[in-house]
């Protein structure tokens, strides 16, 4: 064996500087952990660095069910110091320990597995002008994360802009074109009578005869993108009076009080419940001075309750089998504290038979969080109206996400933008 002392001067140093590459090789073979179980001091803006990583085309390894969910990235000093730029919780790993959480998780008879993230998906916001990020969870906690995102309303989905974007979530809208039903207590309110005429001008001014017309061209353009591919997520009203323009193609069901003439005196009965993604044998509520679409939505439910009893809970899923709700329902809590809204969630009699149900409230009959395909795309419908707002109202203050940055409510929305990074992959039979 040749020693120090036998080596020659020459060869000596070639062999010391190999092994100062070899070294210096060893200390970059390492990973970037981000757990994101209760040790995570912001699980929000943890998503926002998932999604940074991936606009620089640097793939994430996302480690279902390890550890509430974790994140595992190539170790890049821009990133860990992104980290601690936005107060993320981070480690740094030998390539052996993530070796080892890689062999943890390929365990059969572990209720864990691997997805891997590829791309930053291109993020569409259908909403108003008018539209304010802090009155919209979806909007508010991308800001809150710092992941980017376009806004669209009407006239951009009519042009045909919708294939552009990997994923779309539509604001707490009221596709029916009966104004969210706000008449009874808002009709004479300036910001009513503003949107009003903002939605019968813009009607107007892309051909159609009124607003509800018009609504549904936005809803079949949206049903179009989801049967091509596209990634759509709603919540609130943007869920039921989605499904219900839907069903009710081609049937007035808006009374004079929004739509200026004689609703169908037969609308129910033609309304057809397959053209809808997730509900069936549903009742209408036609009158113009009760603020609500139809029997689809739980309020009346869930208002005895009150804050402190309601809960849903998250169903648990085989990683390895059933990827897509695993990663939606990725947190750190199973038992998520509920919140209310126009719609705050849906009668579970009412959800169609094949549907993925993610989260309810089994003892209410109520469920919270679904998901569905549709053709080649897939869509989630996530009922209430701001996960840390129990019972938001018109003109309430914004959320201030950083009092909530561990919030599992609003980590069910962030899993549904990663969602469309995931790679491709065939599902398992």
């Amino acid at each position: 064996m040749l020693t120090k002392t036998l080596l020659s001067s020459p060869l000596r140093r070639i062999v010391l500087t190999l092994a100062v590459v070899a070294s210096a090789i060893g200390a970059q073979a390492t990973k970037l952990l981000i757990p994101m179980d209760d040790s995570q001091r912001d699980h929000l803006k943890a998503y926002g660095i998932a999604y940074w990583t991936l606009q620089r085309e640097v793939p994430v390894e996302w480690l279902l069910n390890y550890r509430g969910g974790s994140f595992l990235i190539d170790h890049f000093e821009a990133i860990e110091r992104e980290c601690s730029v936005r107060g993320v919780t981070h480690q740094v790993i030998a390539d052996g320990q993530a070796a080892a959480i890689f062999a943890e998780i390929a365990d059969p008879e572990v209720n864990m597995e691997v997805v891997k993230l590829e791309k930053a998906p291109k993020i569409a916001v259908y909403a108003p002008e008018s539209f304010q990020p802090w009155d919209d969870a979806v909007a508010l906690v991308m800001t809150y994360a710092e992941i980017p995102y376009e806004r669209i309303y009407d006239e951009q989905v009519i042009a045909g802009v919708l294939p552009q974007y990997d994923w779309l979530h539509l604001h707490h809208e009221d596709f029916t074109g009966q104004y969210g039903k706000f008449y009874r207590n808002y009709r004479n309110a300036p910001w009513y009578q503003a949107q009003v005429k903002e939605s019968e001008e813009m009607a107007a001014r892309l051909g159609f005869a009124k607003v509800s017309s018009m609504k549904l061209a936005v809803t079949l353009r949206i049903r179009d993108y989801v049967a091509g591919g596209g990634y759509l997520f709603t919540m609130c009203s943007g869920t039921d009076s989605y499904d219900i323009a839907l069903a009710a193609e081609g049937v007035d069901i808006c009374t004079p009080e929004f739509d200026h003439d004689p609703i169908d005196p037969a609308a129910q009965q033609k309304i057809d419940f397959d053209r809808a993604f997730a509900f069936k044998d549903f009742r209408l509520v036609i009158d113009p001075m009760i603020y609500e679409f139809s029997n689809i939505d739980a309020t009346d439910i869930h208002q005895p309750i009150g804050q402190e009893r309601d809960f849903f809970t998250l169903f648990d899923f085989s990683a390895k089998w059933d990827i897509v709700p695993t990663m939606l329902c990725q947190s750190h809590e199973q038992v998520v504290r509920g919140f209310m809204g126009q719609t705050t969630a849906f009668r579970k009699q009412l959800v169609k038979t094949g549907i993925t149900v993610m989260g309810e409230n089994k003892a209410q009959g109520t469920v919270k969080y679904i998901h569905g395909e549709y053709a080649l795309g897939q869509w989630t419908y996530y009922g209430g109206h701001d996960p840390e707002d129990y019972q938001h109202m018109v003109g309430d203050p914004p959320t201030d996400l950083s009092l909530h940055p561990n919030s599992s409510g609003y980590r069910l929305i962030l899993n549904n933008i990663l969602f469309p990074a995931a790679r491709k992959r065939k599902q398992k039979t």
